[in-house]
């Protein structure tokens, strides 16, 4: 695969919008899969009714994936601990993760490898993983089981139904987008995640001053982003054009050595715009 150097802008970026924790962890009980239904809000067994609507193009197709004993082994037993059924009804993030904390929506997790470095480091703030594959979704729970880590809450569905049906507007500090599959061929680009629609629908689910961070190693997709983001009225670009990789995501391995045989990465960070 191709690939482009990585450019940065030419400022460096403002901070992502600043996340605050306001109570300690533990502070309220918190409600998992399993437990009593009603971590749902006010509408409760109610969809939110929101575009992209019911008939949107997955960005995903499942597949016959390996995947290990031990993930099999934390699928049967974790799941019911730190994951959440997908189900139309609005998600109250207090009673999710038993405390009032910043939440960071990061749709697409992988093996988790990165979730897990920033749940740690950042350990204030609530994250919630979106993921379909089984590999992965067990991945992370292993993670979380062998860290001790509290703030991550996992919901195995597609993404778009997720944002539309369970996360209320005006309530995320944050969403993480990382190394989306790029469909780099042009007649499935239809099938890219980033899209004016799911844009428009993630952008009404962050609070004022929160963020929306996306990171690709597909030139051709990056520059998709820059421009659906920057036509996304309600965001705006925190530098101008691709930002530095910020400091709470960490390079991977297989990012290490693409950078070292010169293939490109570009991140984009744009933020919700203050409310008039």
């Amino acid at each position: 695969m191709q690939r482009s150097h990585y450019s940065a802008c030419m400022q460096p970026a403002r901070k992502p919008a600043a996340v605050t924790t306001i109570a300690p962890m533990n502070t309220i009980k918190p409600t998992l899969q399993g437990q009593s239904p009603d971590s749902a809000g006010p509408a409760a067994g109610e969809a939110l009714a929101a575009h992209p609507g019911p008939g949107h193009i997955r960005s995903f197709v499942h597949r016959r994936s390996h995947i290990t004993p031990g993930q099999k082994e934390a699928l049967d037993s974790l799941m019911p601990l730190w994951a959440l059924p997908y189900r139309a009804a609005v998600l109250e993030f207090d009673k999710v993760f038993g405390r009032h904390a910043a939440t960071i929506l990061e749709i697409g997790f992988g093996m988790g490898e990165t979730t897990e470095k920033i749940a740690t480091t950042r350990s204030g703030d609530n994250f919630l993983g979106v993921e379909v594959f089984n590999a992965g979704v067990g991945a992370l729970l292993k993670r979380i089981e062998a860290c001790g880590l509290q703030n991550i809450r996992i919901i195995q569905h597609d993404a778009v139904e997720v944002v539309r049906d369970m996360i209320a507007p005006d309530s995320l500090a944050g969403i993480h987008i990382y190394f989306p599959d790029p469909w780099p061929k042009s007649r499935h680009h239809k099938r890219r995640l980033i899209q004016p629609p799911f844009i428009d629908l993630l952008a009404s689910r962050l609070a004022p001053g929160g963020y929306i961070h996306c990171a690709t190693d597909w030139e051709n997709y990056a520059q998709q982003m820059l421009a659906v983001l920057g036509a996304e009225p309600r965001l705006k670009n925190s530098c101008e054009g691709y930002a530095p990789r910020p400091d709470f995501r960490p390079q991977t391995k297989f990012e290490t050595r693409g950078l070292r045989l010169g293939h490109g990465v570009w991140d984009l960070i744009f933020t919700r715009k203050e409310k008039p």
